[in-house]
């Protein structure tokens, strides 16, 4: 069976590669970890699937920002020409890395492209959402410990 920390230690081997797949065997259980495929402004967010027999894996494609804003965003936040950060997967969204700790980001804080704005988990799995954009949070869309969906808009950030 892999180990949680192999895993991650994995995803972020093969980020850092031009490889878009891997697929390990090991003691009866298989792991595949596959890229989306990359488009402008798409955030690299392995997907893993872990089980003790071989199944098909589904491409997931999912682009973790967006320059347009979903229909939940107000005609006049559209006209500010915000930026929209959704989320790449349906699970969990947390704003911190636990209970206690404080928020990765909150309204007025100053991001980067590498910032961490949250945590959405999914299959036991945390995952973290990087702003990608320079900029100022303008808004958090959704609250702590919500379930989100695939494209769910999360922050506006007001771009540099």
């Amino acid at each position: 069976m892999f180990k949680l920390d192999e895993i991650k230690e994995l995803i972020e081997l093969l980020d850092k590669t031009s490889v878009q797949e891997l697929e390990i065997e090991n003691e009866g259980a298989r792991l595949c970890i596959r890229k989306p495929i990359k488009t402008e402004l798409v955030q690299v967010q392995p997907t893993v699937v872990s089980g003790t027999a071989p199944t098909a894996v589904p491409a997931v494609s999912a682009p973790a920002v967006t320059t347009e804003p979903e229909a939940a965003v107000s005609p006049g936040e559209k006209a500010a020409n915000l930026h929209t950060i959704v989320s790449p997967m349906v699970g969990t969204f947390y704003r911190a890395a636990s209970p206690d700790a404080n928020a990765f980001v909150n309204i007025g804080d100053k991001v980067g492209e590498k910032t961490t704005v949250c945590i959405i988990e999914a299959m036991k799995l945390m995952n973290e959402l990087e702003a990608e954009i320079k900029g100022e949070i303008t808004d958090i869309l959704v609250e702590n410990g919500q379930l989100v969906e695939y494209g769910q808009p999360l922050f506006l950030v007001k771009p540099e």
